[in-house]
């Protein structure tokens, strides 16, 4: 008989900051590792002091397997309903598919109960699509789309939309000079 290893839970140490900066790679910013592994460290200490937020870390056969942030929080800036806010709830990929993800949701959950608090939310990359068909799964549809670049490159698409605004409205202004002019020319014809 084949017993089934169990997912255990617990808050993050510092000792687990190399392992979430590994895990959340493609979530934490662009720079130099050292800078990164320093934020991871931030993270960890901000939510062991912080009641509103809880790192925790699961654990699958004695190894670290996932990770999830929680944080309570609002539904947005304009909506100040109270939620709790899974930030990156990420399994190890050789052991998703064994209950780590479903024992970090429920650990939102327990957390939300906690802190008295009636809803989740959690963003996942557009195009995880296994990831947002277990968030689908689990009741949670989409509220918005959040989206981001550098400042620079909206500056530039705004420059050019405004070039492109400015050149179809002086065209459009040359255009109705010409209808105009050709009226006064048609009255003027059958005046005259």
């Amino acid at each position: 008989m084949v017993s089934r290893s169990q997912v255990v839970l617990r808050c993050a140490t510092g000792t687990d900051a190399m392992f979430l900066a590994e895990l959340w790679d493609t979530s934490l910013r662009r720079c130099d590792p050292t800078v990164r592994l320093a934020d991871v460290v931030s993270i960890i200490t901000t939510a062991q002091t912080s009641s509103g937020q809880r790192l925790v870390v699961a654990e699958y056969d004695g190894q670290p397997a996932g990770a999830v942030l929680l944080e309570v929080t609002t539904v947005s800036s304009l909506n100040l309903e109270a939620t709790v806010r899974v930030q990156s709830p990420t399994v190890v990929p050789a052991l998703r598919r064994h209950g780590v993800g479903r024992a970090l949701m429920e650990a939102a959950l327990a957390f939300a109960d906690e802190q008295d608090v009636a809803s989740l939310a959690t963003a996942v990359g557009s195009g995880a699509r296994e990831s947002n068909r277990f968030m689908a799964r689990l009741a949670l549809s989409p509220l918005a789309t959040y989206r981001t670049a550098p400042t620079t490159a909206v500056r530039a698409r705004l420059r050019g939309q405004r070039s492109a605004a400015t050149a179809a409205g002086s065209s459009g202004r040359q255009v109705t000079r010409i209808v105009a002019a050709r009226r006064s020319m048609r009255r003027t014809r059958a005046a005259g």
